[in-house]
C-alpha cells in the first residue's frame, strides 16, 4: 500500500477505478479500414471513483482512495495526481510487474460525444481482505464505482456497520453488481445501466422502480443532455441539463457524482443535489483542457445563477 495522509479528517472514501485517459479530438468518427488525423491530443488521470474524489477535493473536502495500479509509468502518474489533488492514497495497491488501467477516448469535434476504448491492465483488483475502513473514523460517505465487485461489496458492508452512507456509480452491470446495490443507500445509474433492467420500450418511471428493486433507498438516472431523474422516498424529481457550449462529455458523469456527494455532505435533499450536480457536469462539458476540466464552487455558482 502507498501510505500518506491523516485519516481522521477524511470525509469521503472512494473505491474503484483510476486510470490514465488519452483523449483525441477527431473531425468525425471514422469508418472501418480508414485513416484519420487527430486534431488535438490530451492526457489526464480519469476513472469514475478517482474523478469524483478529485472533484470533491477541489471543493475542499478531504478524501481517500482505494484502488489498484501497476508499477509502470501510468501507475506513477496516477499516484502523483492523487497526491497533487490532496487525496489520501493509503488504500492504493501497487503491484510489481503489472500494468495500470488506461483508455483512449475519441472525442468527435462537432457533437462532443466520446467513444471509449479501455484496457483494464494487469494490476490485480483489490480483494475484500485488503479493504479496511476502520481507520477512517470521520468518514461520512463511501463512493464505489462497482468495478472491483468483491472489494466494493466488502467496503459497503463495513460502511453500513460504521454508519457511513454508501453511494454507487452504476455505469455497467457486472457479476456482483446486485450484491453491491443491495448494500447501497443512493444508487446513481447511467441510462445504459438502467434500460436493460426493464422491458423494451419501458419508460423512465419503470427504470427508476427497477433500480429501486435492487435495494437502494434512493435512485437517480443520469440522462446526458436530457438531464437527470431521481426517486426519493417515493417522489420523482426531474432536473434539466444546463445549456453550455459542449466541448467534451468525458468525465461529466464522474463530476456529477462528486458534486452530488458534496450536496449530501451539505445535508441537501435530492432536488438540490441534482441541480448542483447538473451544474457541475455542465461546467465539465464546456471544457476539454486537462488543466482546468474540474469545476470550482465559483464556476458552479455562476451556472446556478442563470436559468437552465
Amino acid at each position: 500500500m502507498v501510505m500518506s495522509g491523516f485519516l481522521d479528517d477524511v470525509r469521503v472514501i472512494g473505491l474503484g477505478q483510476a486510470c490514465v485517459d488519452y483523449r483525441g479530438v477527431v473531425p468525425d468518427y471514422p469508418s472501418e479500414d480508414t485513416k484519420m488525423e487527430i486534431e488535438k491530443l490530451f492526457s489526464q488521470v480519469g476513472g469514475p471513483a478517482a474523478v469524483a474524489l478529485m472533484c470533491l477535493s477541489r471543493f475542499g473536502v478531504k478524501t481517500a482512495f482505494f484502488g489498484s495500479i501497476g508499477d509502470d509509468v501510468l501507475g506513477e502518474r496516477i499516484a502523483e495526481t492523487l497526491d497533487r489533488e490532496r487525496i489520501v492514497a493509503d488504500g492504493l495497491k501497487k503491484t510489481k510487474g503489472s500494468s495500470s488501467q488506461f483508455a483512449f477516448i475519441a472525442v468527435t469535434r462537432d457533437s462532443a460525444k466520446r467513444t471509449i476504448f479501455w484496457s483494464r491492465g494487469t494490476a490485480p483488483h483489490l480483494t475484500a481482505a485488503e479493504v479496511d475502513l476502520r481507520p477512517y473514523k470521520g468518514a461520512r460517505i463511501l463512493h464505489v464505482d462497482g468495478l472491483m465487485t468483491d472489494a466494493a461489496a466488502e467496503a459497503a458492508r463495513q460502511a453500513k456497520e460504521m454508519g457511513i452512507l454508501v453511494v454507487m456509480d452504476a455505469g455497467t452491470f457486472r457479476n456482483g453488481t446486485r450484491e453491491i446495490a443491495a448494500l447501497v443507500d443512493i444508487l446513481i445509474a447511467s441510462e445504459t445501466f438502467a434500460v436493460p433492467l426493464v422491458a423494451p420500450g419501458a419508460g423512465l418511471d419503470a427504470q427508476l422502480q427497477a433500480l429501486k428493486a435492487l435495494g437502494p433507498r434512493n435512485v437517480v438516472i443520469t440522462l446526458g443532455s436530457s438531464g437527470s431523474i431521481g426517486l426519493e422516498n417515493g417522489v420523482v424529481h426531474r432536473q434539466d441539463a444546463f445549456r453550455v457550449k459542449t466541448l467534451d462529455t468525458t468525465g461529466a458523469g464522474d463530476v456529477y457524482h462528486g458534486a452530488y456527494i458534496y450536496g449530501l455532505l451539505k445535508g441537501w435533499g435530492m432536488p438540490e443535489c441534482m441541480r448542483f450536480a447538473s451544474a457541475a457536469a455542465a461546467v465539465k462539458c464546456s471544457r476539454i483542457n486537462p488543466d482546468d476540466f474540474l469545476p470550482s464552487l465559483k464556476d458552479i455558482e455562476l451556472i446556478l445563477s442563470r436559468k437552465v
